[in-house]
């Protein structure tokens, strides 16, 4: 490779696609070491979201450049009403500062990790962005910072394309539109951070320059391990604190009951015949259940034959039963009774079960199917008080603003600790003498006793995991 470009008047530095590239470089060993050769455009190139170590290491080597990359305005942003922040949201801010304004902080849902954004957006003064999860949350946030300061707050999603001095987006639009704006902000905030590390929203992070990140999370880990991506898209966990640790003080003080229902005789027949066509398949192929490839395997291997296609019918009329046996309708019912006054949240796995228990006890469904406008209505209501129960599967886990919840009722659910964290930080907002509650309820002898304990791992259910209330109502 033959570089004849001269570097007497320094390096230059810019952005493009996502991407920087070096201007004037020269010699090999001169170039800073996250630039490589792209030998298609016959220029140095490196990964915009390493922006910050190329300054510094030009910094350091007292190396002389010009930076034509960055695009972003510097504010003095100060917000309008001055909220005292809590022990402990000077403590993360601090802890982020001290690590050079990058970093993830794990706060509970209802802890106030929008603040801690604040009080970020104020120490930077830079222009911001802001990702998202959901176009709920997209609004959620607008209406915040148009209250919080006294600059112009931009979106880009749900139909809107605008950049502010403080800028509110999705991962979907980020992804989408990172590589061409990815230069004009100096403070990125990814929101419920765990979503970061998918496929495609990583570009959020690697395509944008951004050299001052935080990302907030009451769930970071995540089941296929790439939380631990995190620290090299936003920064190392700077500081962290669970649910138990704030009951009570700061957010409201809960309590876990485990319910434990058993199968009728008719369903339990039922049941271990379905189990055992699925249990003799996967023993015949040698299907290693339980592994990280097992289920894989399992759905390969049933796709490829009569007998395959029956144990995957197999496992999911089991899990059916299990999952929604009539006597945790039962249990449900009694529960309603026993908080008739209360706000309550019933989850389930499936939605036809979200549907059942709407028809059956006249309480409102909220699914991915709902559409925007009803769903809504619901939400408002519920705040409201109109309706004091609202049945759902996963689309209210995160995202969602339902202060005056209590009561949470976990008909079923999946395996992951962070969808149960989730559920239980719904209940968890402050108020005047609130004692939230969340029941699990879960069937006996079957495989959701499993699918219980692995989502009951996290630390917030350690220390509940002994409270099990058995047959209660038989």
């Amino acid at each position: 490779m033959s570089i004849t470009s001269s570097i007497e008047n320094g390096f230059v530095l810019k952005y493009e696609s996502g991407t920087l590239i070096l201007e004037n470089a020269g010699e090999l060993d001169s170039v800073p070491g996250a630039f490589v050769w792209d030998a298609r455009t016959r220029q140095f190139r490196a990964p915009a979201f390493l922006y910050r170590e190329v300054i510094k290491e030009f910094v350091r080597a007292k190396t002389a450049y010009a930076d034509e990359a960055k695009k972003y305005a510097v504010f003095d942003f100060k917000q309008k009403f001055h909220v005292e922040p809590r022990p402990y949201q000077t403590e993360s801010i601090e802890a982020w500062r001290a690590n050079g304004r990058c970093g993830v902080v794990v706060l509970p849902t209802g802890a106030g990790k929008t603040h801690v954004a604040t009080m970020a957006i104020e120490m930077c003064d830079r222009q911001t962005l802001v990702v998202v999860p959901t176009l709920d949350l997209m609004n959620q946030w607008y209406d915040l910072l148009l209250s919080t300061f006294d600059a112009e707050i931009g979106l880009i999603g749900g139909g809107f394309y605008e950049i502010g001095a403080i800028t509110v987006t999705t991962y979907a639009s980020a992804f989408r539109h990172q590589e061409r704006i990815g230069n004009q902000f100096g403070l990125i905030i990814f929101d419920e951070c765990h979503h970061l590390p998918s496929e495609g929203y990583k570009y959020a992070a690697e395509f944008a320059l951004a050299p001052f990140r935080l990302g907030l999370s009451a769930t970071p880990d995540r089941a296929d391990g790439n939380d631990s991506l995190l620290e090299n898209l936003v920064g190392k966990f700077v500081f962290r604190l669970e649910a138990q640790q704030l009951a009570g003080e700061y957010l409201a003080d809960y309590i876990i009951e485990r319910i434990e229902v058993d199968l009728s005789a008719e369903e339990s027949e039922v049941y271990k015949r379905e189990r055992e066509i699925f249990r003799s398949f996967v023993r015949a192929r040698n299907i290693p259940f339980g592994s990280i490839n097992g289920w894989k395997t399992f759905i390969m291997q049933s796709a490829r034959s009569e007998d395959g296609r029956r144990a995957m019918k197999a496992y999911r009329n089991s899990k059916k039963i299990a999952l929604g046996t009539d006597a945790k309708l039962r249990v449900l019912q009694h529960l309603l009774v026993r908080h008739r006054s209360d706000k309550v949240l019933i989850f389930t796995a499936e939605n036809e079960m979200v549907y059942r228990i709407s028809n059956d006890y006249l309480v409102p469904a909220i699914t991915h199917e709902t559409n925007v406008k009803e769903r809504r209505f619901w939400l408002e209501a519920f705040n409201k008080g109109d309706v004091l129960a609202l049945a759902t599967s996963k689309v209210l886990n995160e995202g969602v603003n339902i202060p005056d919840a209590s009561v949470a009722i976990i008909l079923s659910g999946s395996g992951s600790s962070r969808e149960h964290i989730q559920r239980l930080g719904r209940i968890l907002r402050k108020k005047e003498n609130k004692q939230a509650i969340l029941y699990e309820v879960i069937t006996r002898n079957t495989t959701e006793e499993r699918i219980s304990e692995r989502r009951t791992d996290a630390r917030q259910f350690q220390d509940a995991k002994s409270q099990k209330g058995g047959n209660l109502f038989y």
